[in-house]
């Protein structure tokens, strides 16, 4: 299903990495972009990139489609930034996606933002709802859903669809890792109400799962060693991987 963007794409500047249009932007500048257009917003997605999903795309076609078939791609991972800036955009940070929804959040009852949280477990999902509604009395939590570990059915899929839009949602947090969230978003832009925002482990940041990397190692673009010292067994074999796949491709070879 072809969508139509309604916003002019040509306003957000952004920098090809091994594919994949990452907005050479900071956390101002998105949050002023939302700002000022959310309701425009509705139906559309954006992708929280990093190494990971950067060299996915780079190996698979389709994906890299669906990271740049969204309104833009962020820059969550700091070599992506660094590498934007070595290349001339010289405003271009990391814009990490848990620190967007944490800033979203924080002026939502202000804006009169409503919110719906769909991936993650059930039980992560109600302690969520109420770290939020006590971090920020009067928030608007629009709907919560724990998808089930089968691919849902047309029927099942067409249920929860019409629950998100007959909840209204200006913002829709999908919490399914990386690449099923982007490939749900994808699936859904222009079916559904609200701006899909994939945000991989935010839900259990801001649950309080998972506790994030001190401020000074997310600003030095070291949080991956805090993630890797946290899942070892899960992230070691990736990081590796990837990682010197990304040097080779994107710092070496200028893809």
């Amino acid at each position: 299903m072809s969508f139509q963007h309604r916003i002019d794409k040509s306003e957000i500047p952004i920098c090809n990495i091994m594919g994949v249009d990452i907005a050479a932007i900071n956390m101002d500048w998105l949050l002023k972009f939302t700002d000022s257009h959310i309701k425009d917003l509705s139906g559309d997605y954006m992708c929280v990139s990093n190494v990971h999903t950067t060299v996915t795309s780079y190996e698979d076609p389709e994906y890299c489609a669906i990271q740049n078939g969204g309104i833009l791609a962020i820059p969550d991972g700091g070599p992506l930034s660094s590498l934007g800036q070595k290349r001339g955009y010289k405003n271009m940070q990391r814009t990490a996606g848990p620190s967007y929804a944490e800033e979203i959040l924080k002026i939502s009852v202000k804006k009169g933002y409503r919110h719906y949280f769909y991936g993650s477990t059930e039980k992560t999902l109600k302690k969520l709802g109420n770290v939020l509604r006590k971090q920020y009395p009067g928030i608007e939590i629009a709907g919560m859903y724990s998808p089930p570990f089968h691919p849902l059915t047309d029927t099942e899929d067409q249920v929860i669809t019409e629950q998100i839009n007959l909840a209204r949602p200006d913002f829709i947090w999908v919490g399914l890792g990386a690449p099923k969230q982007e490939k749900w978003m994808a699936a859904h832009q222009g079916r559904i109400y609200g701006f899909m925002v994939g945000i991989g482990a935010g839900f259990d940041y801001i649950a309080g799962n998972i506790e994030r990397a001190p401020e000074w190692m997310q600003k030095n673009n070291l949080e991956w060693i805090y993630r890797l010292m946290q899942d070892p067994v899960r992230l070691l074999g990736r990081y590796m991987k990837t990682n010197s796949k990304f040097i080779w491709h994107a710092v070496i070879r200028g893809k």
